[in-house]
């Protein structure tokens, strides 16, 4: 009786652990409120096992590689290549009730993206601008700092400015696209000879930059081992919170504009988790949660009450029209072009490890 108790006992919970439902989330690093997702594995009954990436290489690898996700967080331009690829679901919006509090816009910005609206919705947005720390970076530059990417690009300015800490982002297609945007040109318009220039270029300052990462940079700004450095506004808000002193700013010459969206793999497991998770997510006061968390911009409509909220609380996450007129999107490369700008880059971080 004993042995048949242990067995039926053994069995049950043998079932209850099968019965578990688990979901696999592969997101940006410190990309989501904490709470927001405890409370959905709370609400749900769904264990979410998350694991987060620092460049849009690394989910390019691991999209490519035998891993399942059941949902991943692509920036638009990787949408193009992934589409092509056949890497992403086609999303039933139906599923997703709260897809109607989205900014129209930003839908209309992804729909440019080879009709990349009809697989992703917008998780967060932001912008790469120029972070600045003004109480350090005057003094050794001589006056009031410009409002220019000049403060990075060009050699003069820089020279001045290294003594108290340069930062850049390991992010080759934006460093590169903002390079040649500072200088009149287009990066999906540039030959390899024009890539191979601007690598040239990036390469010889190489030795006056203290930083190129996406992530101790935060706390380098925060320290104020950095005095200026380009940032994702996620990033630069987040260190201005440690430190006060910070302005993060749109340059005159423009930024770059960029979208992370929800997706869902063609090889997910659970795509039927992954459509509450994201509904979830969409849920307008989580999406105002996720923007304050993260510091990046919402995905939702002006006119909702969430974001007048988002706007009373933190200002800096709605940029105004001034601002947007001076964004625009990282261009798409053909796969020559990409392959031109990786291989670049690899000599450029090679040349930071000589250092």
């Amino acid at each position: 009786m004993k042995k048949t108790f242990c067995l039926l006992l053994v069995s049950a919970l043998a079932g209850l652990a099968h019965a578990e439902e688990v979901m696999r989330v592969y997101n940006w690093t410190n990309y989501i409120e904490p709470e927001v997702l405890a409370a959905f594995q709370r609400e749900s009954g769904v264990r979410v096992e998350y694991e987060t990436f620092n460049t849009a290489a690394e989910l390019d690898a691991a999209l490519a590689g035998p891993a399942k996700y059941d949902l991943v967080v692509p920036s638009h331009f990787q949408l193009a290549q992934l589409i092509d690829d056949k890497r992403l679901q086609v999303l039933d919006l139906a599923r997703l009730p709260n897809h109607a509090s989205l900014d129209p816009a930003l839908l209309a910005m992804l729909a440019g993206f080879d009709s990349a609206n009809r697989y992703v919705v917008p998780y967060l947005w932001g912008s790469v601008g120029l972070v600045s720390n003004p109480a350090l970076a005057e003094p050794v530059y001589g006056g009031a700092l410009p409002n220019s990417w000049g403060l990075l690009f060009d050699p003069q300015q820089r020279a001045r400015l290294a003594g108290c800490g340069v930062g850049m982002l390991d992010a080759p297609e934006e460093t590169l696209s903002l390079w040649l945007n500072y200088r009149g040109r287009n990066l999906s318009m540039g030959g390899s000879r024009q890539i191979d220039q601007a690598g040239r270029q990036l390469l010889a300052m190489q030795g006056q930059v203290r930083n190129l990462d996406n992530d101790g940079y935060i706390a380098d700004l925060a320290s104020g081992k950095l005095c200026v450095a380009m940032a994702w506004v996620g990033h630069a808000l987040t260190a201005a919170e440690r430190n006060p002193a910070l302005r993060f700013r749109i340059p005159d010459e423009g930024a770059l504009v960029f979208i992370d969206s929800l997706a869902i793999p063609t090889n997910a497991a659970r795509p039927d988790l992954a459509y509450r998770f994201i509904d979830y997510l969409l849920q307008p006061d989580n999406a105002r949660r996720n923007a304050l968390a993260s510091r990046f911009y919402s995905p939702l409509a002006a006119d909702t009450p969430e974001m007048a909220r988002l706007a009373r609380e933190q200002p800096m996450l709605v940029p105004d029209q001034a601002e947007r007129k001076r964004l625009y999107f990282l261009e798409r490369l053909t796969p020559e072009q990409k392959a031109r700008v990786d291989g670049v880059w690899q000599q450029v971080k090679a040349a930071r490890t000589a250092l």
